[in-house]
């Protein structure tokens, strides 16, 4: 009897660590289980292509915030970035920038390390004819010796058969964070562009809280849309705001399923909450990395 009451104690208190080592592994589980992130489709390298003559305009985007645009044989890049972030990447960039075989201008937006990429750049300088930016950029560039040309808000400059103007943009947020000996920063040391082709008009707003004067620019024929819920960006109802200031114009989604940053707002928006808030959401484009989409000029 004492014999089967020690087998009885034994068992139970077997099931028991058995127990408490599965609850032990189910709350290791939990706390290392990764949270969901939205990610584009599957990458679209390409190469050398890409940059030759054409009948047309035509957008890719590169991943984070950049895009490549060949406008029937001018080709230029917003905001590349290829390489070497210092933060974990959610995907495969369509080219290495070794592979880039020219470029007649790169333009950047602000100076953030995910819009002006140092190492990308720095590889782009020998096949870069210029490189446009802010006043403010501009200066960091002539530094490092690169051919720059900076510009103010409102100031329009060519690029062979593509006129771009500066647009206002509202991002000096390091000036709430303020560190030592830090320079004060000013808002048109970002910008936005508007850049004219021969196909149509394609705006890249760059990141900025959403300004009055972001609601009132001629229709843009594509927006480089970035819809990140960021108190320093649109905010995910301005982007929805300005989205709806412009009814008819396709929204490439950009600045979205780039970085690996689920809890970091300028990086982890999901474009499925903006289908049931854009008005005419069939114009919302989710591109793959290196996927080509056409320009067109809307109907007037």
């Amino acid at each position: 009897m004492k014999a089967k009451r020690l087998t009885i104690v034994l068992i139970l208190t077997l099931l028991t660590c058995d127990i408490r080592a599965q609850q032990k592994t189910d709350s290791l589980s939990k706390k290392t289980e990764k949270k969901y992130q939205a990610t584009p489709p599957r990458t679209q390298p390409f190469g050398k292509e890409a940059f030759g003559a054409s009948k047309s305009t035509t957008l890719r985007w590169l991943g984070m915030a950049g895009f490549l645009i060949n406008s029937r044989g001018t080709t230029l890049m917003v905001d590349p970035l290829l390489q070497d972030f210092d933060m974990p990447i959610l995907i495969e960039f369509p080219i290495k920038t070794k592979d880039i075989p020219s470029l007649d201008a790169v333009l950047v937006t602000h100076a953030d390390n995910d819009h002006f990429s140092i190492p990308t750049n720095k590889d782009l300088v020998g096949v870069t004819k210029a490189f446009h930016s802010t006043i403010y950029v501009d200066s960091l560039m002539k530094n490092m010796s690169w051919p720059s040309f900076g510009h103010d808000i409102g100031d329009v400059f060519k690029v062979n058969n593509i006129s771009v103007k500066l647009t206002p943009a509202d991002h000096a947020y390091q000036n709430a964070y303020p560190r030592p000996g830090q320079r004060h920063f000013k808002n048109e040391d970002a910008c936005g562009f508007m850049i004219q082709t021969p196909d149509g008009t394609i705006w890249a707003p760059g990141d900025s809280r959403l300004m009055d004067e972001h609601l009132h620019l001629p229709a843009p024929d594509a927006i480089l849309f970035d819809f990140s819920d960021s108190e320093w960006h649109f905010t995910l109802a301005g982007a929805i705001k300005l989205a709806n200031a412009y009814p008819d114009t396709p929204l490439l989604l950009s600045h979205w399923g780039s970085v690996d940053a689920p809890d970091f707002t300028p990086f982890n928006g999901d474009p499925k909450t903006l289908y049931d808030k854009v008005v005419n959401p069939q114009r919302i484009i989710v591109l793959a990395p290196g996927q080509p989409y056409t320009l067109k000029k809307l109907k007037k």
